[in-house]
C-alpha cells in the first residue's frame, strides 16, 4: 500500500512568509530612500539660509545693520529718548483722576548722524600716542544735546494727549495704542520731517 505523498508546503508553514519578503523589503528599502532624501532637503536647505545671512551681513555696514526682522528686512536702531515720568489730571468730570506715567520713544537718526556714526567707527586711530592727536568725537553725544532741545516741546505735546484722555479711555490696551499713536502723530510733526517717531513706550503706568 503506497504511502501518501507529503506535502512539503505543510513540512514549511513559514515558506509563504518568506515568499513576501523580497516586498517586504522593498518597501523598507523605499522608506529609507524617502527617509534619507528629506533629511537631506532639510539640510540643503539650512545650509543655503545660513549663506544666504552670511551673505546679507556682509552687504550692510556693521554700524548700519540695526535689527533683523522676521521678514528679512533690516531696521536701523534708533535714538532711546527717556521722557521720564508724567503725572498729570485726566478729562474725567465725575471724579478727579491723576495719572502717572513713564514715556520712552525710539528716534529715527538723520542721515547726517548716520554717516557720522559710519565715519567714527571705521576711521582708523592715528599712529603713536602723541599730545598732538585729538580725541575722536562721539557723534551720540550731539544727538543727545539736540535732543534736549526738543524735551520740553515734546513733554508739552504728550501732556496735550493724555489729559484729554478719561480713565475708562486708558484703562484698555486698546486706549494705551490710541493714545500712543496719537503722541506719535503730534511729536512727528514736532520735526517736521527731519526724523520720525519708530515707538512709543509706556512704563510704569498708574490711573488714580
Amino acid at each position: 500500500m503506497a504511502r501518501p505523498t507529503e506535502n512539503k508546503d505543510d513540512k514549511n508553514p513559514n515558506k509563504k512568509a518568506l515568499e513576501m519578503s523580497p516586498s517586504l523589503m522593498m518597501m523598507i528599502s523605499n522608506g529609507i530612500m524617502l527617509i534619507v532624501i528629506i533629511v537631506s532637503l532639510f539640510i540643503m536647505y539650512m545650509l543655503i539660509d545660513s549663506s544666504m545671512n552670511k551673505k546679507l551681513a556682509q552687504l550692510v555696514p556693521q554700524n548700519e545693520q540695526g535689527e533683523i526682522e522676521e521678514d528679512g528686512e533690516v531696521r536701523q536702531e534708533g535714538i532711546l529718548l527717556d521722557l521720564g515720568d508724567f503725572i498729570l489730571n485726566l478729562a474725567d468730570t465725575a471724579h478727579r483722576r491723576y495719572l502717572k506715567v513713564g514715556i520712552a520713544m525710539e528716534l529715527s537718526k538723520t542721515q547726517e548722524e548716520i554717516d557720522a556714526a559710519h565715519a567714527a567707527a571705521t576711521a582708523k586711530p592715528s599712529g603713536g600716542h602723541g599730545h598732538g592727536a585729538a580725541p575722536a568725537a562721539d557723534p551720540n553725544a550731539d544727538i543727545a544735546a539736540v535732543m534736549e532741545r526738543y524735551k520740553p516741546a515734546i513733554r508739552d505735546a504728550i501732556i496735550s494727549v493724555l489729559s484729554n484722555k478719561t480713565s475708562d479711555e486708558l484703562s484698555t490696551p486698546t486706549g494705551k495704542e490710541i493714545a500712543k499713536e496719537e503722541i506719535l502723530e503730534m511729536v512727528n510733526n514736532i520735526f517736521e520731517g527731519q526724523r520720525e517717531v519708530m515707538r512709543v513706550s509706556f512704563g510704569q503706568f498708574i490711573i488714580q
